[in-house]
């Protein structure tokens, strides 16, 4: 489904699950992108980003904006937000022995967010957390590589997150599952609260992240020009 240029891939959280599962076990690697209306937009005038979302394995749409943008080009998408798809892989990475390794947030998030989901499974392997900066860290990309995890969740934030992966997915051999995970990592961690369950249901998310984390407007100003060009493009088939 194509939303302003991105391609999104027709799946539900299960229907995520379920691909990125059945490519593990078939051994392909698996480069998971977890777009909003932000990254739609960033991809219309960043020329690497816009490379990064074609070449990504599974681009699903984490943002009610996506969504409703969908319904209204004839062809609603499924919300798939990146914590609840982090939930629901996390068992069944468990179960198979694959390991994880949480790279990025604020030093100390992901060691506390690994060992909230070792309480939730404890047969579930950490390779390793490392915080690190985005960009100009070479330390990062070594750590991933020695500790050897199946698995690499990265929470860099967009766009860096998917910047680090498409530059160093190639170089980290054991890494068949990256998925840029943005603030999920503070939720795990109980850093960042996470909104009721209404909230959720409603598609509000965007908003609770926005009343808690005031700075957010200046990402989401974009957001009334994606709302203009989904409409214009109903309107005009441009």
């Amino acid at each position: 489904m194509d939303v302003l240029g991105v391609s999104f891939d027709r799946v539900d959280l299960a229907g995520a699950t379920d691909v990125i599962l059945r490519r593990l076990d078939s051994g392909q690697r698996t480069f998971v992108i977890t777009a909003n209306p932000e990254f739609v937009m960033l991809t219309r005038r960043d020329v690497e980003m816009s490379r990064i979302a074609r070449e990504a394995d599974l681009v699903i749409a984490d943002g009610t904006g996506v969504v409703v943008g969908s319904r209204l080009l004839g062809d609603g998408l499924r919300r798939v937000p990146g914590r609840l798809l982090v939930d629901s892989l996390v068992p069944h990475l468990a179960s198979r022995g694959q390991s994880v390794f949480l790279l990025g947030a604020a030093p100390g998030v992901a060691e506390r967010a690994a060992a909230a989901l070792r309480r939730r499974i404890p047969s579930l392997v950490i390779a390793g957390c490392y915080a690190g900066p985005a960009e100009g860290d070479p330390d990062a990309a070594r750590r991933v590589r020695d500790a050897a995890p199946s698995a690499l969740l990265v929470a860099y934030g967009m766009p860096k997150q998917e910047r680090w992966i498409a530059r160093h997915l190639e170089s980290l051999p054991s890494v068949k599952l990256a998925i840029g995970v943005g603030g999920v990592f503070d939720q795990l961690a109980g850093v960042q609260r996470l909104p009721p369950h209404l909230i959720h249901r409603l598609g509000l998310e965007w908003l609770w992240r926005l009343l808690n984390e005031p700075a957010r407007w200046r990402r989401q100003r974009v957001l009334p020009l994606f709302a203009a060009l989904v409409i214009r493009r109903r309107l005009t088939g441009r």
